[in-house]
């Protein structure tokens, strides 16, 4: 049985006032699929870490790492990890995926898709001009494993917002074919239900850009149990050491535990605070009902579109949060929208329009008439 949508009562309620300061804004937000809305708590728990700094100075790094931990933990809850310590923070997911290419031994052959967002593809194609890797690409209902040392994939891509079908088979089949596959779960994780170690991936990267509303540099790179105490990388740090603070220096690197090993040096302490509010909201609601919500207002406003004559991808399971409109002026269009009060974007050749739970049904209605005029206009 599926978990029931929210009713709008419910969100006005309970909801709704959590996000005072961004709901004053005069606008119709439908990028949520881009940079999330957070909570009013979240300025609060950054004050807080703030505070801590100036009332102990050094005495804060005890409070900053707490609340690390407690970043990892959520999101390894929210990802299917059963050890927090395989959450590896990082301040990107590309500073993720660095950090694997810099794990694999001689020249790797890395197998890609055409349509991986712009900052693995950009890493991909930098290390391939520097010689550091042999690089295959191709789009993913077409990529091969076969001959790869590591996949690179999404499991939902950002232009399109299509879930990657038979991902369990494919991770298999890369297995099988001796390959370790690293997932972009960007537009995954928040979005959709996920259990990485039910999928056997042996790595993940994401963050709480998007879906669970913790702003730029709060992302990470998970690492596959096993893996993490076994493969090193260079992308290394003093806080990789076993013991950080005992300034112990043997010959023979000692490293942390697990996915302790992959810290790098000292971290961002802030990032990781600003997120905590998202993932603990996201968890409380429960990502499968924020998924069925998601669902049923992508219906509807799919629908009011197709009323209007435009016609909308990205109902129904096979996709994530998003739709997407298909026009060669995309970009036109959503700055016009803008100018409108209607927040979109583009990515190519498609609109993408997000709603989530803190869009009421009027806005979905009103987007929906002011972006059926846009797309009829050009």
């Amino acid at each position: 049985m599926s978990a029931p949508r929210f009713t709008e009562e419910q969100l006005r309620r309970s909801v709704w006032p959590r996000f005072s300061r961004v709901l004053a804004r005069e606008e119709i937000y439908l990028a949520n699929h881009s940079l999330g809305r957070p909570p009013d708590r979240m300025a609060e728990d950054v004050r807080a870490a703030l505070d801590v700094w100036y009332r102990d100075m050094d005495g804060a790094w005890q409070f900053w790492l707490q609340q690390q931990e407690r970043f990892r933990e959520l999101t390894a809850t929210l990802v299917g990890a059963s050890r927090a310590d395989c959450i590896v923070p990082r301040t990107s997911a590309g500073q993720g995926l660095r950090a694997v290419l810099n794990a694999l031994p001689g020249k790797p052959r890395v197998a890609t898709s055409d349509g991986e967002f712009d900052s693995l593809d950009f890493i991909l194609r930098v290390y391939r001009e520097q010689g550091r890797i042999d690089l295959k690409m191709a789009p993913w209902r077409e990529l091969g494993v076969a001959g790869a040392d590591l996949v690179v994939l999404s499991s939902v891509m950002f232009r399109t917002g299509e879930v990657v079908e038979n991902l369990p088979n494919l991770v298999r089949g890369a297995h099988a074919a001796g390959a370790l596959v690293l997932l972009d779960v960007y537009h995954h994780a928040g979005a959709l239900p996920l259990d990485l170690e039910a999928l056997g991936v042996d790595f993940a990267v994401g963050g709480s850009y998007k879906y669970t509303r913790g702003g730029p540099g709060a992302c990470w790179l998970y690492v596959r149990p096993g893996l993490a105490e076994t493969m090193r990388t260079l992308d290394t740090g003093w806080f990789a050491k076993k013991d950080v603070f005992a300034y112990a220096r043997p010959e023979l690197p000692e490293y942390g535990r697990g996915g302790d090993a992959w810290l790098e040096s000292t971290p961002s302490v802030l990032a990781p605070v600003q997120a905590l509010a998202g993932l603990e909201f996201t968890l409380e609601l429960g990502v499968e009902r924020l998924r069925e919500h998601n669902l049923a207002q992508k219906s509807r406003l799919a629908s009011l579109l197709f009323e209007r004559g435009v016609k909308a991808a990205g109902v129904g399971d096979a996709h994530g949060a998003f739709l997407t409109v298909a026009h060669p002026e995309s970009g036109a269009i959503a700055t016009q929208l803008h100018k409108k009060g209607v927040k979109v974007d583009a990515r190519g050749e498609y609109l993408r329009i997000c709603p989530d739970i803190l869009n009421s049904d009027a806005q979905i209605e009103h987007a929906a008439r002011l972006i059926g005029a846009a797309v009829n206009e050009h």
